[in-house]
């Protein structure tokens, strides 16, 4: 080691360094502090409820067969302070599969709701949709659906109860229109099955999605992960997906709107809630 006046000198023992060390140091508290700062703007940011528990306001109702904004037969009705999918006013399903859409799409969020099941199915419906309900994430607007659309391009968080036949998890995965990718793998099947145990129709169940635009969505049920996967995307073989690349979708889903299912079987929701996960 020179000195200022060229002369080599003697380096102290635990002085190798030092100005290396220095700014190491500091770096590593600048990392710890930034990652403090955003994990308490995180913890800071508030909920935002998406239903104000007295209408359906912030809300557009899509059904099968039926203009955008038609809510046949009173589908979605709100009462005591939860949104209510009821089919008394039905004279038949006639495969009216429904979907009430939030007016604004979402990329990077955290949704956290309740459902219970109510009621019998529709005796036409499919026997699928027994206890059978969901909320589409990623989902195409309710403006590009043509009239007879059933479904709209998008992925669900399946909402499934006990049927008294064996286990039925809630909390899976189903791609209407979609793939998504798992460990590096493209899924082309329709349902991913979840680690979810299996609820009683009657009982409330709180559910938790994150999403992460295009690159992670997470499932969570009574506050557990049963379920996780990236890179949601357009199936270019589904006839309804195509339409919606062909008029200037892209492929890759970073954002879509949130929509609660309706198709055939009577089901609650409740204190229906967002966190947002976008940069400040």
């Amino acid at each position: 080691m020179l000195d200022w006046g060229g002369a080599r000198r003697k380096r102290q023992p635990g002085m190798k360094y030092p100005l290396l060390r220095l700014l190491t140091a500091l770096s590593f508290l600048l990392v710890l502090s930034a990652a403090t700062v955003a994990a308490e703007a995180h913890d800071s940011r508030p909920w935002i409820p998406l239903f104000n528990g007295k209408d359906l306001e912030g809300w557009t109702v899509k059904i099968t067969g039926h203009p955008l904004g038609e809510n046949f037969a009173n589908t979605f009705r709100v009462e005591d302070g939860i949104i209510k999918v009821a089919y008394d006013q039905y004279p038949k399903f006639d495969k009216r599969f429904g979907h009430l859409y939030s007016n604004i799409p979402y990329s990077r969020y955290i949704l956290r709701m309740e459902y219970r099941f109510e009621g019998q199915m529709m005796p036409d419906a499919p026997n699928y949709v027994n206890l059978n309900s969901g909320v589409m994430i990623h989902s195409q607007s309710p403006q590009s659906m043509p009239l007879d659309q059933a479904f709209p391009a998008s992925i669900e968080f399946q909402f499934l109860a006990d049927e008294g036949k064996g286990p039925r998890p809630t909390g899976n995965m189903c791609s209407p229109g979609t793939h998504i990718e798992m460990d590096g793998k493209l899924i082309t099947q329709h349902i991913v099955r979840s680690k979810a145990p299996t609820f009683p129709a009657d009982e409330w169940v709180k559910i938790e999605v994150e999403v992460r635009g295009y690159d992670e969505i997470i499932h969570r049920v009574n506050g557990v992960e049963v379920l996780r996967y990236q890179h949601p995307q357009l199936d270019p073989k589904d006839a309804w997906a195509a339409a919606v690349a062909k008029a200037g979708a892209a492929r890759q889903l970073h954002f879509g709107h949130i929509a609660l299912q309706a198709e055939g079987q009577g089901v609650w929701f409740r204190n229906i809630e967002l966190l947002s996960l976008e940069e400040p």
